[in-house]
């Protein structure tokens, strides 16, 4: 049986790769309408996307090739969306979070509201939590866990540390004062201290635990509170723009955070008491509590908190002109249009109800900035200045140069959203949306409530059974811990989005009328 798995294993790729596209041939031959050809090109992306046969963002280049020459648009319709405004705005804040990375403003902001937070177990780890999830609002998920991770095993060693020579100086220190040392019976002594030993192991395995996952999921949490946290935000704006030209920019910076945020802020106060509850069984007493080991393992937590911020020094010349330039962008992209008062974009972009100026606009601009603005003091001692100091350029070296640039962006999310916005255009040129929607005439009578629910399900599970292969083969021992914890995190995530949809963001959208934008039943084929 193993050599058997071990043999198919081996083809694996090889029939995935080639086998997958003559099986599904014959959909194509015995149907040749334009919208089963394409179906038949994103059949075969989905396969290759999920099964990770070659790289993502090389199947997300298929559109060019395929559509062509399955006549479903033609070349110049299918590359014009590889670099759609949407795609703009992703490149200019990868570009922003490139800078706050290589200054290490992103670690200046987690070790600051850290030390905020305090100490204290429960506490720690909601600080984890929160300074996570506001850095994956601005830099990307992985970059914001890779930067965490190492900090919270530095606090937790440290603990460890401190917590093996407390018990060691208390332990001597009880014997010595009580004289009980001989007066209990050894294979008593021995029980209870195994019994205890056991049951501390055990708790400080489950802190670990709690601390390195809490990590994890506060980043993929904090990633839906802006529009270009995450990738699929991302391409909501896209699809919209692309799907409904008409909906009047309804979708920006400003009224995705009106409505994504709460519910970030909710998914992560419910996310924390449920790792509370898993990990430390809602012992808020003990995490909490006040005696002398456990001040001294605050105490030593802090310490390493206090000591990683002294490693980075004051407050650069660098950091202050990033913290400035991310600040600027915040603040455009919250008043070019906020929606319940005229925007900077309506002094002089604005024409006829047409908007010159996107967030895309924004984006670019201050990621130019950054290539602009310098990393050091420029120096105006011209007549003291030495030899070397003659030398070298008046105006210093800006915040990014192309080189590092071009290095931390990945280009391939980039490239993948452009994919999704070809097979977008594909599916409304062939006439497939339009297919799809009639398959879904059924779902007319049902409440939209219940829709959003069952969308909100079905993605959840979808996404559970779509990770990247290399992933699932890498932290496959750490599943066994996820599997009981994501459950429940999948379900916090379906209803707190089935609540905000149907509340506040039922107001913000005026979800209760179809809008004109929307209606498509006019479009003949």
């Amino acid at each position: 049986m193993a050599s058997a798995l071990s043999y198919v294993s081996k083809f694996k790729s090889f029939v995935i790769l080639f086998v997958s596209p003559l099986l599904l041939l014959p959909l194509v031959i015995l149907m040749p309408a334009k919208f089963v050809r394409c179906a038949y090109v994103i059949i075969i992306m989905a396969i290759y996307w999920c099964t990770d046969v070659i790289p993502v963002a090389v199947t997300s280049l298929m559109p060019v090739l395929l559509f062509p020459l399955f006549q479903i648009l033609d070349s110049k319709e299918v590359c014009v969306q590889y670099m759609k405004d949407t795609n703009m705005l992703f490149l200019g804040s990868l570009i922003v979070a490139v800078a706050v990375e290589r200054w290490n403003l992103h670690k200046r902001i987690a070790l600051r509201t850290l030390l905020w937070v305090g100490a204290k177990p429960a506490r720690l780890m909601l600080g984890f939590m929160v300074a996570t999830a506001l850095l994956s609002m601005w830099i990307s998920n992985t970059a914001t866990t890779a930067m965490m991770v190492p900090i919270v095993e530095a606090v937790l060693q440290q603990m460890e540390a401190t917590n093996a020579a407390s018990e060691a100086s208390l332990g001597a220190l009880e014997l010595v004062d009580k004289g009980k040392a001989g007066q209990l019976p050894e294979n008593q002594v021995t029980f209870e201290d195994l019994t205890m030993e056991k049951q501390e192991d055990r708790d400080k395995k489950n802190m670990c635990k709690a601390m390195n996952l809490c990590v994890c999921y506060a980043a993929s949490i904090g990633g839906t509170a802006t529009l270009t946290g995450t990738g699929p935000n991302v391409v909501l704006l896209g699809q919209m723009n692309e799907l409904f030209p008409d909906s009047k920019d309804l979708v920006n910076f400003a009224s995705w955070f009106g409505f994504a945020f709460p519910n970030m802020l909710l998914m992560l106060l419910l996310s924390w008491l449920w790792l509370q509850c898993i990990y430390m069984r809602f012992n808020f007493k003990k995490s909490c509590s006040c005696g002398i080991q456990s001040r001294n393992k605050e105490k030593a937590a802090y310490e390493v908190l206090q000591e990683e911020y002294k490693k980075l020094g004051p407050l650069s010349f660098a950091e202050v002109n990033v913290l400035v330039c991310f600040l600027l962008l915040i603040a455009l992209w919250f008043s070019r249009d906020p929606g319940f008062m005229p925007g900077w974009v309506s002094i002089a972009w604005m024409e006829d109800k047409k908007m010159y100026a996107s967030d895309a606009t924004v984006a670019i601009f201050v990621a130019i900035l950054l290539f602009i603005v310098p990393s050091r003091k420029p120096k105006f001692n011209f007549c003291t200045q030495t030899e070397e100091e003659m030398k070298t350029p008046f105006y210093p070296p800006p915040l990014l140069d192309w080189k590092a640039t071009q290095e931390k962006v990945p280009w391939g999310i980039v490239l993948l959203l452009g994919g999704g916005f070809a097979v977008a255009k594909g599916c409304e040129a062939s006439g497939l949306s339009e297919w799809m929607g009639k398959q879904m005439e059924p779902l007319s009578s049902v409440s939209p409530a219940a829709i959003t629910l069952i969308l909100s399900l079905l993605i959840a599970v979808t996404t559970e059974c779509t990770s990247n292969v290399a992933t699932t083969t890498l932290f496959l021992p750490i599943f066994a811990s996820m599997a009981k914890t994501g459950l429940m995190m999948n379900v916090i995530g379906v209803l707190c989005v089935f609540l905000s949809v149907n509340t506040w963001g039922r107001v913000m959208f005026d979800l209760d009328h179809f809008p004109d934008w929307a209606n498509v039943t006019h479009i003949k084929t």
